[in-house]
C-alpha cells in the first residue's frame, strides 16, 4: 500500500508541470518535464504534421511546375496533371490535420487533468475561495490556450520548413529574399515576449484589482452616499482606473512592436519578391518560380507567422499567467504547524504560546442590507480548549466554522488561528474543518485516510486512528486499509467516521465539527469528540448536535445572531435563558403511556412539539437542530432514514 501511494505520487510529479516545487520554480522547466513525459505523443503528432507539411510544399511547387512546364509551353495536360497532384497534396495535408487534432488533444488533456486535480485538493483541502473560479473558468482557459499554443506554433514550425524547402528547390535565390526579412520579424517576435508577458499580466492584476474595487463599492453606494464619502470613495476607485489605464497603455506599446514583426517578417517579402522580380528573372528565376514564391509567401508564411505572433504574443502570455496561479504554492496541504517565533506573530512575547484560536470583533452579514449574522463577537480559545457551539438554527454557527476556515470573510474585525491572520496558508494549514456531508473518494480506506498527509502514513497509525475515532468495525467489514471504498455504499455515518478519522492524522491543531457527527449514534459520537479533545496540542471546536456534546465541552458558546453568552455548562444554565431554552428542547418529554405520544399540557389539539421516549425510531435522544421548539430524531449508522421511516 505504502509503494503503491509513494509510486503513484512520483508519476504524478513527473508528468505534472504544476507539481509542488520551490516558488522560484520556472514554468518552462516543468513544463519541458510534462512534454518529456509524453515524447511518444510528441512524435506522434510530429509525424501527422510532416505528412501536413506536404501540402505546405505542393502549394507552391506545383503551381510553378504547372506554369514553367505546362501551361507557359503550350502543354496544359502537363499543367493539369501538377495542379491535379497539388490536390491531392492538400487532400493528404487535410487528413494529416485531422490527425493532428486527436494527437493534440492527448498531449492537452493530461494537462486539464492535473491543473482540475490540484485545485480540487486545494479547494477541499484549504477550503480555498478561488477553487470553483479555478476549476470553472481558468482551468479551460489553460486548456484551451494550450492547445492553441501547439497547433499555430506546430503549424509555423513546419509551415515554414516546408515553404523554404520548397523555395530553395524552386531556386536558392529566392530564401535569400525571403528568409532574411523573415529572419528579422522572429527575432524582434521572440525579443518582445518576456516583456510582452509581463505588461499582460500587469494589466490583467490591474483589470481584476479594478474589477474587485467595483464589486465592492457598487453595492454600497446608497450608504457611501448616506455617509458623505463619495470624495474619499472616488479618490480610492479612480487609482484603480488610473493603474488599469497605465498598463493598458504598457502593453499597447509593446504590442506596436509585434505589429512590427510581423510586417517584417511576412509582408516585407512580398515587396521584395516583386522588387526584385526583374532581377530574379535575369539570374535564371523562372516565372513560374517567382509565382510559386509569391504562393508560399502569402498563402502559407504570412498566415502561420500571423497565427504565432498574435496565438503566442497574447494567449501565451496569458497562459504563463493563469499556469502561475494554478501552479502557485498548495496552501491546502498539511503540514506541521510552525510553533516557532516569526514575523507573523505566531508567537507572543516571552515565549507565550499564542491562542489557538482568537476573534476580535468578528461581523459578518451574508449582504449590504442584511442583519449581522454574526456581530462584534470576541472570543480567544487556549491551545488544548474544547468549546461547544450551540443555538437555533440560523444563529450564525456554521457560519462562525466558515469564518475561522477561512471560507468567508469577516465584514469587520479580525480573525487569527495559531497566532496567524485568516485567510492565510499557514492559518489554513492550523486547522481542519469538517462539515456535515462528509466527502469520501473512490480509491482504498487507506488513500481517504491519509488524504490530508503530505507523506505515505504509516499503516499502524491508521490502525490507531481508526480504532480511536471508532472506524474500525467498518474497516473490518470492508476488509481492511487495503480495500476498496466506493463512496455510494457507504451511509452517512460510515462517511462521517471516513472524514473524522481522515482530520484526526491530519497535522492541524485546530479541529472544527461543524455537525460533523449528526449522523452517529451517541456512544459513537462520544468516542470521536473524546478522541478529537484528548489529541496531545489539539484544540476542538464543535457545533453541537445533542446537549451532551455541550455537557462533554470545557466552555460553551451560545448563539443567537444578536448577542452571544458564553460559558461552563452550569454558569449557562443559571445565566442564559435561551441556553435553558436550548437544553429544555434537546430532553425527551416523558411519556404518560407507552401506547402513545407524550402530549404537551394544555393543548387543546393534543399536538406536542417534543417526541417522547419510547417512539419507533427515537434511539432515546432528541436533536436540537432547528429553532427553539423544533426538534427531529436523527439516524445513525444503522439507518439514516427519517422518524417516519423508522421502525
Amino acid at each position: 500500500m505504502t509503494a503503491r501511494i509513494r509510486t503513484r505520487a512520483r508519476r504524478g510529479r513527473d508528468a505534472d508541470p504544476t507539481a509542488d516545487a520551490p516558488a522560484g520554480a520556472a514554468l518552462p522547466t516543468r513544463g519541458l518535464r510534462f512534454l518529456l513525459a509524453r515524447r511518444r505523443v510528441l512524435l506522434r503528432l510530429t509525424a501527422w504534421s510532416v505528412l501536413e507539411t506536404g501540402q505546405t510544399f505542393l502549394i507552391g511547387y506545383g503551381p510553378a511546375r504547372a506554369l514553367d512546364e505546362g501551361f507557359l509551353r503550350g502543354r496544359a495536360d502537363v499543367g493539369l496533371v501538377w495542379l491535379a497532384v497539388t490536390g491531392l497534396g492538400v487532400l493528404l495535408g487535410a487528413y494529416g490535420t485531422a490527425r493532428v487534432y486527436a494527437a493534440v488533444a492527448a498531449l492537452v488533456e493530461p494537462l486539464r487533468d492535473r491543473l482540475v486535480e490540484r485545485v480540487v485538493t486545494r479547494g477541499v483541502r484549504a477550503g480555498d475561495a478561488g477553487s470553483l473560479s479555478g476549476l470553472t473558468q481558468q482551468v479551460e482557459i489553460a486548456r484551451d490556450t494550450f492547445a492553441g499554443l501547439v497547433m499555430v506554433s506546430r503549424s509555423f514550425v513546419f509551415t515554414a520548413a516546408g515553404a523554404l524547402a520548397g523555395l530553395f528547390t524552386l531556386a536558392p535565390p529566392l530564401v535569400l529574399v525571403v528568409g532574411p526579412p523573415l529572419a528579422v520579424g522572429m527575432a524582434l517576435f521572440a525579443a518582445t515576449l518576456r516583456p510582452l508577458a509581463r505588461r499582460q499580466e500587469a494589466f490583467l492584476v490591474a483589470d481584476e484589482a479594478l474589477a474587485g474595487e467595483l464589486g465592492t463599492v457598487c453595492p454600497g453606494l446608497r450608504d457611501i452616499t448616506a455617509t458623505g464619502a463619495e470624495a474619499h470613495i472616488a479618490a480610492g476607485t479612480g487609482e484603480r482606473v488610473e493603474a488599469e489605464l497605465r498598463a493598458a497603455r504598457a502593453l499597447a506599446h509593446w504590442g506596436v512592436l509585434r505589429v512590427a514583426s510581423l510586417t517584417i517578417g511576412g509582408q516585407l517579402p512580398i515587396v521584395l519578391l516583386l522588387a526584385a522580380g526583374p532581377w530574379l528573372l535575369s539570374h535564371g528565376v523562372t516565372t513560374g518560380a517567382l509565382v510559386g514564391a509569391l504562393a508560399y509567401v502569402t498563402q502559407s508564411l504570412l498566415p502561420a507567422l500571423r497565427n504565432l505572433i498574435h496565438g503566442l504574443g497574447t494567449s501565451g502570455s496569458r497562459l504563463t499567467v493563469v499556469l502561475r496561479r494554478l501552479a502557485g504554492t498548495d496552501t491546502g496541504t498539511a503540514r506541521p504547524p510552525d510553533t516557532g517565533p516569526g514575523p507573523s506573530g505566531a508567537t507572543a512575547d516571552h515565549g507565550t504560546p499564542p491562542p489557538a484560536l482568537s476573534l476580535a470583533s468578528v461581523t459578518f452579514a451574508y449582504g449590504p442590507a442584511s442583519a449581522p449574522v454574526v456581530k462584534d463577537l470576541d472570543l480567544t480559545l487556549p491551545p488544548g480548549a474544547h468549546l461547544a457551539v450551540v443555538g437555533p438554527s440560523g444563529a450564525g454557527k456554521s457560519t462562525l466554522t466558515a469564518l475561522v476556515a477561512g471560507l468567508l470573510t469577516p465584514s469587520r474585525g479580525t480573525v487569527r488561528v495559531g497566532g496567524h491572520p485568516v485567510p492565510g496558508p499557514e492559518a489554513a494549514a492550523a486547522r481542519v474543518l469538517i462539515p456535515q456531508e462528509a466527502y469520501v473518494f473512490s480509491g482504498t480506506l487507506a488513500e481517504n485516510l491519509a488524504y490530508l498527509r503530505p507523506g505515505p502514513v504509516p499503516g499502524e497509525e491508521l490502525l490507531a486512528a481508526a480504532e480511536a475515532i471508532g472506524l474500525a468495525p467498518l474497516a473490518e467489514r470492508l476488509g481492511g486499509l487495503d480495500a476498496r471504498v466506493d463512496p455510494a455504499t457507504l451511509s452517512a455515518g460510515e462517511r462521517q467516521l471516513v472524514a473524522l478519522t481522515r482530520a484526526y492524522l491530519s497535522y492541524a491543531p485546530l479541529a472544527l465539527l461543524d455537525e460533523a457527527t449528526c449522523h452517529l449514534d451517541p456512544g459513537t459520537e462520544e468516542r470521536a469528540e473524546r478522541a478529537f479533545a484528548a489529541r496531545p496540542g489539539g484544540t476542538l471546536v464543535v457545533v453541537a448536535h445533542r446537549i451532551s456534546s455541550a455537557r462533554r465541552a470545557g466552555r460553551v458558546l451560545v448563539m443567537d445572531g444578536r448577542s452571544t453568552a458564553y460559558g461552563s455548562h452550569e454558569e449557562l444554565m443559571r445565566s442564559s435563558g435561551l441556553y435553558r431554552d436550548l437544553v429544555g428542547s434537546w430532553t425527551p418529554a416523558p411519556a404518560r403511556r407507552e401506547s402513545e405520544p407524550a402530549l404537551a399540557l394544555r393543548d387543546a389539539y393534543r399536538v406536542d412539539a417534543v417526541a417522547g421516549p419510547g417512539l419507533a425510531g427515537d434511539g432515546r435522544h432528541v436533536v436540537a437542530h432547528r429553532p427553539v421548539g423544533q426538534v427531529q430524531a436523527p439516524g445513525d449508522l444503522r439507518d439514516g432514514g427519517s422518524l417516519g421511516r423508522e421502525g
